[in-house]
Protein backbone atom coordinates (compact mmCIF):
# COMPACT_ATOMS: atom_id res chain seq x y z
CA UNK A 1 0.00 0.00 0.00
CA UNK A 2 1.59 3.47 -1.04
CA UNK A 3 2.17 6.12 1.75
CA UNK A 4 3.95 9.08 1.74
CA UNK A 5 7.19 9.38 3.60
CA UNK A 6 7.35 12.61 5.21
CA UNK A 7 8.55 11.88 8.71
CA UNK A 8 11.67 13.43 8.11
CA UNK A 9 10.02 16.75 7.99
CA UNK A 10 9.74 16.51 12.05
CA UNK A 11 12.96 17.64 13.72
CA UNK A 12 13.92 15.15 16.54
CA UNK A 13 14.64 15.79 19.94
CA UNK A 14 17.61 13.63 20.22
CA UNK A 15 19.63 12.68 17.69
CA UNK A 16 23.45 11.59 16.53
CA UNK A 17 23.51 14.89 15.13
CA UNK A 18 23.07 17.10 18.01
CA UNK A 19 26.01 15.04 19.82
CA UNK A 20 28.46 16.03 17.41
CA UNK A 21 30.80 18.08 18.10
CA UNK A 22 30.04 21.69 16.50
CA UNK A 23 32.76 21.96 14.91
CA UNK A 24 32.31 18.35 13.03
CA UNK A 25 28.41 19.40 12.53
CA UNK A 26 29.92 22.78 10.67
CA UNK A 27 32.11 20.45 8.12
CA UNK A 28 29.03 18.22 7.71
CA UNK A 29 26.31 21.72 6.40
CA UNK A 30 29.13 22.53 4.20
CA UNK A 31 29.40 19.22 2.22
CA UNK A 32 26.94 18.05 -0.19
CA UNK A 33 24.79 16.30 2.26
CA UNK A 34 22.52 19.19 2.99
CA UNK A 35 22.21 20.16 -0.15
CA UNK A 36 21.32 16.97 -1.29
CA UNK A 37 18.72 17.18 1.17
CA UNK A 38 16.66 20.03 0.56
CA UNK A 39 17.29 20.21 -3.57
CA UNK A 40 16.53 16.50 -3.95
CA UNK A 41 15.11 14.31 -1.33
CA UNK A 42 12.68 17.10 -0.23
CA UNK A 43 11.84 17.63 -4.05
CA UNK A 44 10.85 14.50 -5.05
CA UNK A 45 7.66 13.97 -5.68
CA UNK A 46 6.28 10.43 -4.30
CA UNK A 47 3.00 10.83 -5.57
CA UNK A 48 4.30 9.95 -9.30
CA UNK A 49 5.42 6.59 -8.24
CA UNK A 50 2.21 6.08 -6.32
CA UNK A 51 0.40 3.86 -9.42
CA UNK A 52 3.83 1.55 -8.45
CA UNK A 53 2.20 0.66 -5.07
CA UNK A 54 -1.66 -0.88 -4.05
CA UNK A 55 -3.81 2.21 -2.33
CA UNK A 56 -5.88 0.30 -0.18
CA UNK A 57 -3.97 -3.11 0.47
CA UNK A 58 -1.28 -4.44 2.16
CA UNK A 59 1.08 -3.39 4.03
CA UNK A 60 2.89 0.43 3.86
CA UNK A 61 5.81 0.70 1.23
CA UNK A 62 9.61 1.45 2.02
CA UNK A 63 9.56 4.96 1.61
CA UNK A 64 9.94 6.25 -1.88
CA UNK A 65 12.12 8.98 -1.72
CA UNK A 66 14.40 7.10 0.72
CA UNK A 67 14.94 4.25 -2.28
CA UNK A 68 15.05 6.67 -5.02
CA UNK A 69 17.48 8.75 -2.95
CA UNK A 70 19.78 5.67 -2.72
CA UNK A 71 19.74 4.61 -6.41
CA UNK A 72 20.34 8.46 -6.91
CA UNK A 73 23.60 8.51 -4.83
CA UNK A 74 24.52 4.62 -6.40
CA UNK A 75 24.61 5.73 -9.66
CA UNK A 76 26.44 9.25 -8.98
CA UNK A 77 29.38 7.44 -7.46
CA UNK A 78 28.89 4.65 -9.09
CA UNK A 79 28.79 2.25 -6.44
CA UNK A 80 27.58 -1.60 -6.03
CA UNK A 81 24.36 -2.55 -4.86
CA UNK A 82 26.50 -3.48 -1.61
CA UNK A 83 28.59 -0.54 -1.57
CA UNK A 84 25.32 1.70 -1.48
CA UNK A 85 24.09 -0.78 1.31
CA UNK A 86 26.63 0.15 3.08
CA UNK A 87 27.19 3.64 2.67
CA UNK A 88 23.66 3.59 3.69
CA UNK A 89 24.36 2.13 7.33
CA UNK A 90 27.90 3.52 8.19
CA UNK A 91 28.42 6.86 5.74
CA UNK A 92 26.46 9.47 8.04
CA UNK A 93 26.90 11.58 4.93
CA UNK A 94 24.50 9.64 3.31
CA UNK A 95 21.77 8.73 5.63
CA UNK A 96 21.92 13.06 6.22
CA UNK A 97 21.10 13.61 2.81
CA UNK A 98 18.22 11.19 2.98
CA UNK A 99 16.67 13.12 6.09
CA UNK A 100 18.14 10.78 8.86
CA UNK A 101 19.76 11.72 12.18
CA UNK A 102 20.60 8.30 13.69
CA UNK A 103 23.14 5.53 12.15
CA UNK A 104 21.50 2.45 12.22
CA UNK A 105 18.06 3.67 12.56
CA UNK A 106 16.71 2.12 9.63
CA UNK A 107 17.49 -1.32 7.81
CA UNK A 108 16.32 -2.93 4.85
CA UNK A 109 16.85 -6.04 2.99
CA UNK A 110 19.08 -6.01 -0.23
CA UNK A 111 15.53 -7.10 -2.03
CA UNK A 112 13.60 -4.41 -1.21
CA UNK A 113 16.03 -2.36 -3.26
CA UNK A 114 15.48 -5.28 -6.21
CA UNK A 115 11.77 -5.43 -5.77
CA UNK A 116 11.68 -1.70 -6.11
CA UNK A 117 13.19 -1.69 -9.65
CA UNK A 118 11.30 -4.43 -10.26
CA UNK A 119 7.70 -2.39 -10.07
CA UNK A 120 9.34 0.50 -11.98
CA UNK A 121 10.16 -1.74 -14.72
CA UNK A 122 7.40 -3.42 -14.76
CA UNK A 123 5.36 -0.37 -14.58
CA UNK A 124 7.20 0.91 -17.70
CA UNK A 125 6.32 -1.99 -19.94
CA UNK A 126 2.40 -2.01 -19.00
CA UNK A 127 2.36 1.69 -19.69
CA UNK A 128 4.44 2.13 -23.26
CA UNK A 129 2.24 5.29 -23.87
CA UNK A 130 2.70 7.53 -20.81
CA UNK A 131 6.02 9.44 -19.80
CA UNK A 132 8.64 7.37 -19.33
CA UNK A 133 8.60 7.61 -14.91
CA UNK A 134 11.96 8.54 -14.17
CA UNK A 135 11.75 11.18 -16.72
CA UNK A 136 8.93 13.43 -14.98
CA UNK A 137 11.23 13.02 -11.85
CA UNK A 138 13.88 14.76 -13.92
CA UNK A 139 11.89 17.25 -15.24
CA UNK A 140 10.82 18.11 -11.44
CA UNK A 141 14.33 18.28 -10.19
CA UNK A 142 16.14 19.71 -13.56
CA UNK A 143 13.20 22.49 -13.26
CA UNK A 144 13.97 23.38 -9.81
CA UNK A 145 17.61 23.61 -9.81
CA UNK A 146 17.53 26.05 -13.04
CA UNK A 147 14.84 28.02 -10.99
CA UNK A 148 17.40 27.94 -8.16
CA UNK A 149 21.23 28.25 -9.49
CA UNK A 150 19.44 30.94 -12.50
CA UNK A 151 20.52 29.10 -15.14
CA UNK A 152 19.67 30.31 -18.63
CA UNK A 153 18.29 27.88 -20.76
CA UNK A 154 17.59 30.27 -24.58
CA UNK A 155 21.12 28.61 -25.41
CA UNK A 156 21.55 24.86 -25.33
CA UNK A 157 23.66 22.29 -27.06
CA UNK A 158 23.24 18.91 -28.58
CA UNK A 159 25.21 15.52 -29.01
CA UNK A 160 24.94 11.50 -28.65
CA UNK A 161 27.35 8.97 -27.30
CA UNK A 162 27.09 5.25 -27.45
CA UNK A 163 26.64 3.32 -24.14
CA UNK A 164 26.94 -0.34 -23.73
CA UNK A 165 24.55 -2.82 -21.75
CA UNK A 166 25.82 -5.63 -19.66
CA UNK A 167 26.32 -8.23 -22.30
CA UNK A 168 29.49 -9.80 -24.02
CA UNK A 169 30.87 -8.86 -27.65
CA UNK A 170 29.95 -12.28 -29.23
CA UNK A 171 30.68 -14.00 -32.37
CA UNK A 172 27.96 -15.33 -34.48
CA UNK A 173 28.65 -19.14 -32.69
CA UNK A 174 28.37 -17.66 -29.97
CA UNK A 175 25.32 -15.70 -29.67
CA UNK A 176 24.01 -19.32 -31.89
CA UNK A 177 25.10 -21.33 -28.65
CA UNK A 178 23.43 -18.44 -26.02
CA UNK A 179 19.69 -19.10 -28.15
CA UNK A 180 20.55 -22.58 -28.34
CA UNK A 181 20.95 -23.23 -24.98
CA UNK A 182 18.07 -20.96 -23.80
CA UNK A 183 15.39 -22.32 -25.86
CA UNK A 184 16.79 -26.30 -24.62
CA UNK A 185 16.29 -24.99 -21.16
CA UNK A 186 12.58 -23.99 -21.33
CA UNK A 187 11.46 -27.88 -22.85
CA UNK A 188 10.72 -30.03 -20.74
CA UNK A 189 13.70 -32.94 -20.05
CA UNK A 190 11.75 -35.92 -20.53
CA UNK A 191 11.08 -34.25 -24.13
CA UNK A 192 14.46 -33.67 -25.03
CA UNK A 193 16.69 -36.06 -27.09
CA UNK A 194 20.09 -37.16 -26.34
CA UNK A 195 21.96 -34.42 -28.77
CA UNK A 196 19.56 -32.01 -27.16
CA UNK A 197 20.30 -32.87 -23.74
CA UNK A 198 24.02 -32.57 -24.48
CA UNK A 199 23.40 -29.37 -24.89
CA UNK A 200 23.47 -28.34 -21.53
CA UNK A 201 26.66 -30.23 -20.63
CA UNK A 202 29.55 -28.18 -19.86
CA UNK A 203 31.59 -30.20 -22.19
CA UNK A 204 29.70 -29.27 -25.46
CA UNK A 205 30.03 -25.33 -24.25
CA UNK A 206 34.05 -25.98 -24.14
CA UNK A 207 33.92 -28.04 -27.23
CA UNK A 208 32.02 -25.50 -29.45
CA UNK A 209 33.31 -22.19 -28.54
CA UNK A 210 37.01 -22.98 -27.30
CA UNK A 211 38.19 -26.08 -29.61
CA UNK A 212 36.95 -24.68 -32.43
CA UNK A 213 39.23 -23.79 -35.36
CA UNK A 214 38.33 -20.56 -37.25
CA UNK A 215 38.39 -22.65 -40.59
CA UNK A 216 35.93 -24.96 -38.62
CA UNK A 217 33.24 -21.82 -37.50
CA UNK A 218 31.04 -22.19 -40.32
CA UNK A 219 30.66 -25.52 -40.19
CA UNK A 220 29.76 -25.94 -36.61
CA UNK A 221 27.83 -22.90 -36.85
CA UNK A 222 25.54 -24.81 -39.52
CA UNK A 223 25.59 -27.83 -36.86
CA UNK A 224 24.34 -25.46 -33.98
CA UNK A 225 21.44 -24.55 -36.70
CA UNK A 226 20.33 -27.68 -37.29
CA UNK A 227 20.16 -28.61 -32.98
CA UNK A 228 17.98 -25.03 -33.15
CA UNK A 229 15.80 -26.40 -35.79
CA UNK A 230 15.11 -29.58 -33.96
CA UNK A 231 14.37 -27.38 -31.00
CA UNK A 232 11.68 -25.89 -32.50
CA UNK A 233 9.98 -28.33 -34.38
CA UNK A 234 9.93 -30.56 -31.03
CA UNK A 235 8.77 -27.20 -29.37
CA UNK A 236 5.95 -27.05 -32.18
CA UNK A 237 4.68 -30.31 -31.60
CA UNK A 238 4.16 -29.95 -28.08
CA UNK A 239 2.55 -26.57 -28.78
CA UNK A 240 4.95 -24.88 -26.68
CA UNK A 241 5.95 -21.92 -29.47
CA UNK A 242 4.15 -18.92 -27.55
CA UNK A 243 7.61 -19.68 -24.75
CA UNK A 244 9.31 -16.62 -25.24
CA UNK A 245 12.78 -18.70 -25.49
CA UNK A 246 11.14 -20.33 -28.68
CA UNK A 247 9.74 -16.93 -29.81
CA UNK A 248 13.26 -15.63 -29.50
CA UNK A 249 14.94 -18.71 -30.96
CA UNK A 250 12.72 -18.15 -33.81
CA UNK A 251 12.97 -14.55 -34.48
CA UNK A 252 17.26 -15.66 -34.51
CA UNK A 253 17.23 -17.79 -37.38
CA UNK A 254 15.07 -15.55 -39.30
CA UNK A 255 17.47 -12.86 -38.75
CA UNK A 256 20.65 -15.15 -38.89
CA UNK A 257 19.93 -17.19 -41.46
CA UNK A 258 17.41 -18.50 -44.65
CA UNK A 259 15.45 -21.71 -44.98
CA UNK A 260 17.09 -23.73 -48.14
CA UNK A 261 13.49 -25.43 -49.03
CA UNK A 262 15.53 -28.36 -51.30
CA UNK A 263 17.55 -28.78 -48.42
CA UNK A 264 15.25 -28.34 -46.04
CA UNK A 265 17.52 -26.42 -43.76
CA UNK A 266 18.54 -23.32 -42.12
CA UNK A 267 21.96 -21.99 -44.05
CA UNK A 268 24.03 -19.64 -42.10
CA UNK A 269 24.08 -15.82 -44.11
CA UNK A 270 26.80 -14.11 -44.82
CA UNK A 271 27.82 -11.72 -42.57
CA UNK A 272 27.05 -8.51 -44.65
CA UNK A 273 23.10 -9.81 -44.98
CA UNK A 274 22.67 -9.43 -41.86
CA UNK A 275 21.32 -6.61 -40.42
CA UNK A 276 21.92 -4.20 -37.69
CA UNK A 277 19.05 -4.31 -35.95
CA UNK A 278 19.53 -7.93 -35.51
CA UNK A 279 20.08 -9.49 -31.68
CA UNK A 280 23.13 -8.63 -30.40
CA UNK A 281 22.43 -11.13 -27.02
CA UNK A 282 20.41 -13.57 -26.14
CA UNK A 283 20.14 -11.67 -22.55
CA UNK A 284 19.37 -7.98 -24.21
CA UNK A 285 17.67 -8.63 -27.37
CA UNK A 286 16.96 -4.63 -27.60
CA UNK A 287 20.37 -4.38 -28.03
CA UNK A 288 21.82 -3.30 -31.76
CA UNK A 289 24.72 -3.10 -33.71
CA UNK A 290 26.44 0.50 -35.34
CA UNK A 291 29.71 0.90 -37.12
CA UNK A 292 30.24 4.50 -37.10
CA UNK A 293 33.60 5.39 -38.36
CA UNK A 294 35.33 2.37 -38.06
CA UNK A 295 34.02 2.04 -34.35
CA UNK A 296 31.90 -0.67 -33.33
CA UNK A 297 28.78 -0.95 -30.79
CA UNK A 298 26.42 -3.46 -29.19
CA UNK A 299 23.63 -1.25 -27.51
CA UNK A 300 22.38 2.16 -27.00
CA UNK A 301 22.50 5.79 -28.01
CA UNK A 302 22.34 8.15 -25.83
CA UNK A 303 20.87 12.13 -26.80
CA UNK A 304 22.01 14.72 -24.80
CA UNK A 305 20.96 18.24 -24.33
CA UNK A 306 22.53 20.75 -21.93
CA UNK A 307 22.43 24.75 -21.67
CA UNK A 308 25.41 26.70 -22.75
CA UNK A 309 24.95 30.13 -22.40
CA UNK A 310 28.25 32.04 -21.14
CA UNK A 311 26.47 33.87 -18.08
CA UNK A 312 25.76 31.06 -16.42
CA UNK A 313 27.68 29.41 -13.50
CA UNK A 314 27.44 25.72 -13.91
CA UNK A 315 25.63 23.72 -17.57
CA UNK A 316 22.74 21.38 -16.86
CA UNK A 317 21.32 18.75 -18.91
CA UNK A 318 17.76 19.66 -19.82
CA UNK A 319 17.00 16.34 -21.44
CA UNK A 320 17.57 12.94 -22.44
CA UNK A 321 16.90 10.09 -24.14
CA UNK A 322 18.20 6.37 -24.71
CA UNK A 323 17.64 4.76 -28.02
CA UNK A 324 18.83 1.46 -30.01
CA UNK A 325 22.13 2.41 -31.46
CA UNK A 326 20.97 2.36 -35.06
CA UNK A 327 18.84 5.50 -34.62
CA UNK A 328 20.60 8.51 -36.34
CA UNK A 329 21.55 11.72 -34.71
CA UNK A 330 18.78 13.39 -37.05
CA UNK A 331 16.40 11.10 -35.99
CA UNK A 332 17.15 11.57 -32.57
CA UNK A 333 16.93 15.45 -32.22
CA UNK A 334 13.45 15.16 -34.72
CA UNK A 335 12.28 13.23 -31.31
CA UNK A 336 13.06 15.09 -28.77
CA UNK A 337 13.08 18.80 -30.09
CA UNK A 338 9.42 19.82 -28.77
CA UNK A 339 10.05 17.84 -25.35
CA UNK A 340 12.92 20.57 -24.82
CA UNK A 341 11.02 23.38 -26.31
CA UNK A 342 8.06 22.44 -23.81
CA UNK A 343 10.45 22.11 -21.27
CA UNK A 344 12.48 25.44 -21.49
CA UNK A 345 12.98 28.66 -23.02
CA UNK A 346 14.93 27.28 -25.72
CA UNK A 347 15.97 29.31 -28.98
CA UNK A 348 19.20 28.24 -30.00
CA UNK A 349 20.29 24.97 -30.20
CA UNK A 350 24.05 24.35 -31.46
CA UNK A 351 24.51 20.61 -32.83
CA UNK A 352 27.71 18.91 -34.91
CA UNK A 353 27.53 17.85 -38.65
CA UNK A 354 25.82 14.33 -37.38
CA UNK A 355 22.74 16.16 -37.03
CA UNK A 356 22.01 18.18 -40.19
CA UNK A 357 18.97 17.25 -42.32
CA UNK A 358 16.27 19.04 -44.02
CA UNK A 359 13.56 17.27 -41.88
CA UNK A 360 15.31 17.99 -38.44
CA UNK A 361 15.71 21.72 -39.39
CA UNK A 362 12.18 21.98 -40.68
CA UNK A 363 11.22 20.53 -37.11
CA UNK A 364 13.03 23.21 -35.24
CA UNK A 365 12.05 25.71 -37.43
CA UNK A 366 8.18 24.23 -36.13
CA UNK A 367 9.64 24.90 -32.87
CA UNK A 368 10.95 28.26 -33.31
CA UNK A 369 14.56 26.69 -32.73
CA UNK A 370 17.25 27.90 -34.52
CA UNK A 371 20.08 24.86 -35.44
CA UNK A 372 23.95 26.14 -35.29
CA UNK A 373 25.42 23.31 -37.02
CA UNK A 374 29.78 23.19 -36.43
CA UNK A 375 29.92 21.71 -39.80
CA UNK A 376 28.00 19.44 -42.34
CA UNK A 377 27.60 15.67 -43.75
CA UNK A 378 28.55 15.02 -47.31
CA UNK A 379 31.13 15.91 -49.37
CA UNK A 380 31.60 19.84 -50.17
CA UNK A 381 30.84 20.61 -54.00
CA UNK A 382 34.02 20.13 -56.47
CA UNK A 383 32.30 22.11 -59.06
CA UNK A 384 33.20 25.38 -60.50
CA UNK A 385 29.63 26.76 -60.60
CA UNK A 386 28.04 29.58 -58.33
CA UNK A 387 26.84 28.29 -55.06
CA UNK A 388 22.97 28.82 -54.97
CA UNK A 389 23.39 30.91 -52.44
CA UNK A 390 24.41 33.57 -55.00
CA UNK A 391 20.39 33.96 -56.22
CA UNK A 392 18.49 35.85 -54.17
CA UNK A 393 15.33 33.68 -52.95
CA UNK A 394 12.58 34.71 -51.18
CA UNK A 395 10.64 33.56 -48.33
CA UNK A 396 8.28 31.36 -50.82
CA UNK A 397 11.92 30.30 -52.50
CA UNK A 398 11.19 32.13 -55.56
CA UNK A 399 14.30 33.27 -56.87
CA UNK A 400 13.96 37.43 -57.17
CA UNK A 401 17.58 37.93 -58.72
CA UNK A 402 20.53 36.07 -60.37
CA UNK A 403 24.01 36.85 -59.46
CA UNK A 404 24.54 39.33 -62.11
CA UNK A 405 21.32 40.90 -61.02
CA UNK A 406 18.89 40.14 -63.62
CA UNK A 407 15.41 39.32 -62.52
CA UNK A 408 13.65 35.96 -64.28
CA UNK A 409 10.76 35.82 -66.49
CA UNK A 410 9.45 33.49 -63.93
CA UNK A 411 9.79 31.56 -60.91
CA UNK A 412 7.56 28.83 -59.04
CA UNK A 413 7.84 26.75 -56.37
CA UNK A 414 6.33 23.23 -56.12
CA UNK A 415 4.93 22.23 -52.83
CA UNK A 416 4.66 18.55 -54.59
CA UNK A 417 8.42 18.35 -55.94
CA UNK A 418 9.78 20.37 -52.96
CA UNK A 419 11.39 21.99 -55.70
CA UNK A 420 11.89 25.21 -57.17
CA UNK A 421 12.18 26.28 -61.13
CA UNK A 422 13.10 29.30 -62.68
CA UNK A 423 13.21 30.66 -66.29
CA UNK A 424 15.66 33.60 -67.65
CA UNK A 425 15.89 35.40 -70.40
CA UNK A 426 18.05 33.30 -73.16
CA UNK A 427 19.20 36.45 -74.99
CA UNK A 428 20.65 37.96 -71.38
CA UNK A 429 21.82 35.22 -70.28
CA UNK A 430 24.07 33.89 -73.36
CA UNK A 431 26.41 36.74 -73.60
CA UNK A 432 26.57 37.10 -69.59
CA UNK A 433 30.07 37.37 -68.25
CA UNK A 434 29.69 34.77 -65.49
CA UNK A 435 27.36 32.25 -67.74
CA UNK A 436 30.44 30.01 -67.71
CA UNK A 437 30.15 29.62 -63.77
CA UNK A 438 26.36 29.70 -63.69
CA UNK A 439 24.30 26.73 -63.15
CA UNK A 440 21.16 27.67 -65.56
CA UNK A 441 20.90 25.18 -68.28
CA UNK A 442 19.40 26.47 -71.70
CA UNK A 443 16.40 25.57 -72.97
CA UNK A 444 14.47 25.40 -76.03
CA UNK A 445 12.89 28.86 -75.50
CA UNK A 446 14.80 30.14 -72.08
CA UNK A 447 17.40 29.30 -70.00
CA UNK A 448 16.47 27.66 -66.96
CA UNK A 449 17.70 26.86 -63.12
CA UNK A 450 16.05 24.02 -60.81
CA UNK A 451 17.06 23.81 -57.40
CA UNK A 452 15.28 21.66 -55.05
CA UNK A 453 14.70 22.97 -51.18
CA UNK A 454 16.57 20.61 -49.81
CA UNK A 455 19.52 22.12 -52.18
CA UNK A 456 18.97 25.32 -51.47
CA UNK A 457 18.90 24.77 -47.58
CA UNK A 458 21.82 23.07 -48.23
CA UNK A 459 24.01 25.39 -49.85
CA UNK A 460 22.28 28.56 -47.12
CA UNK A 461 24.03 26.29 -44.15
CA UNK A 462 27.06 25.64 -45.52
CA UNK A 463 27.47 29.56 -46.26
CA UNK A 464 26.87 30.43 -43.14
CA UNK A 465 29.29 27.98 -41.07
CA UNK A 466 31.93 28.77 -43.74
CA UNK A 467 32.39 32.42 -42.24
CA UNK A 468 35.57 31.37 -39.59
CA UNK A 469 33.57 33.51 -36.50
CA UNK A 470 30.55 31.97 -37.16
CA UNK A 471 31.84 28.19 -37.16
CA UNK A 472 34.38 29.14 -34.13
CA UNK A 473 31.54 30.84 -31.99
CA UNK A 474 29.65 27.20 -33.00
CA UNK A 475 32.37 24.91 -32.23
CA UNK A 476 33.15 26.59 -28.69
CA UNK A 477 29.44 26.55 -27.45
CA UNK A 478 29.03 23.13 -29.12
CA UNK A 479 32.28 21.43 -27.51
CA UNK A 480 31.94 21.14 -23.86
CA UNK A 481 28.98 18.76 -24.30
CA UNK A 482 31.65 16.18 -24.54
CA UNK A 483 33.09 16.55 -21.07
CA UNK A 484 29.78 16.04 -19.99
CA UNK A 485 29.18 12.36 -22.39
CA UNK A 486 32.84 11.53 -20.76
CA UNK A 487 31.86 12.47 -16.94
CA UNK A 488 28.47 10.07 -17.44
CA UNK A 489 29.99 7.23 -19.04
CA UNK A 490 33.63 7.46 -17.20
CA UNK A 491 33.50 9.16 -14.09
CA UNK A 492 29.17 7.27 -13.23
CA UNK A 493 29.65 4.26 -14.98
CA UNK A 494 27.79 5.03 -18.07
CA UNK A 495 30.16 3.41 -20.58
CA UNK A 496 29.25 -0.28 -19.17
CA UNK A 497 26.19 -0.29 -17.93
CA UNK A 498 25.31 -2.88 -15.28
CA UNK A 499 21.82 -3.78 -16.87
CA UNK A 500 20.86 -5.23 -19.60
CA UNK A 501 17.27 -4.45 -22.00
CA UNK A 502 16.20 -0.94 -23.30
CA UNK A 503 13.95 -0.05 -20.37
CA UNK A 504 16.34 -1.13 -17.93
CA UNK A 505 19.19 0.96 -19.03
CA UNK A 506 16.83 4.01 -19.76
CA UNK A 507 16.27 4.22 -15.99
CA UNK A 508 19.26 4.16 -15.43
CA UNK A 509 20.83 6.64 -18.04
CA UNK A 510 18.01 8.49 -16.05
CA UNK A 511 19.71 8.13 -12.73
CA UNK A 512 23.08 9.22 -13.37
CA UNK A 513 22.04 12.15 -15.91
CA UNK A 514 19.61 13.45 -12.14
CA UNK A 515 22.93 12.58 -10.56
CA UNK A 516 25.15 14.63 -13.19
CA UNK A 517 22.92 17.17 -12.77
CA UNK A 518 22.91 17.87 -8.59
CA UNK A 519 26.74 17.77 -9.02
CA UNK A 520 26.69 20.51 -11.06
CA UNK A 521 23.94 22.18 -8.56
CA UNK A 522 25.98 21.31 -5.52
CA UNK A 523 28.63 23.50 -7.72
CA UNK A 524 26.93 26.37 -8.50
CA UNK A 525 25.73 26.74 -5.03
CA UNK A 526 29.18 27.58 -3.86
CA UNK A 527 29.67 23.63 -1.85
CA UNK A 528 32.36 21.50 -2.49
CA UNK A 529 31.20 19.28 -5.99
CA UNK A 530 30.65 15.67 -4.83
CA UNK A 531 33.81 13.89 -5.26
CA UNK A 532 34.65 10.20 -6.11
CA UNK A 533 34.46 6.90 -4.41
CA UNK A 534 34.56 6.91 -0.55
CA UNK A 535 35.70 4.22 1.69
CA UNK A 536 33.63 3.88 5.14
CA UNK A 537 36.58 2.28 6.91
CA UNK A 538 39.85 2.39 5.71
CA UNK A 539 41.63 -0.44 6.93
Amino acid sequence: MFRKNDGHLQEELFSHYQTMNPKIAKMLKDTWAPIFYEHVFCKIDEEVFAPLYCFDNGRPNFPVNILLSLELIKNMFDYTDEEILEQFYFNYQVIYALGIKNIGEIYFAERTLYEFRERLVNYVKEHPDEEEIMFKQFEILTRHFIDKANIKTDEQRMDSTYVTPNIKRAGRLSLAYDFLEKAVKAIPQKHLSNSLKEVLEPSFKTKLLFKTKASKINAKLETVLILCTEIYDLAKAKQLTSKEEIKLLARFLNEQAHYDTEKKVWVPEDNKEISSASMQSAHDTDATFRNKNGKTNQGYVVNLAETCSKDNPVQLITDYDLDVNIKSDTELARKRVDTIKKNTDVTDLYVDGGYYGEETINKADEAEVKLHFTDMTGRKSTSNKLPLTNFNFNEEHEVEKCPAGKIPLRSDYSKKSKSTTTHFEKSECLYCPIREHCPVKPQKKSMVLRASKKAILAANTRQEISKKEIRRENTSKRAAIEGTNSAIKRGQGANKLRVRGLIKCQLQIGLKVIGHNFKQFSRAMNKPKPKGREVVCPM
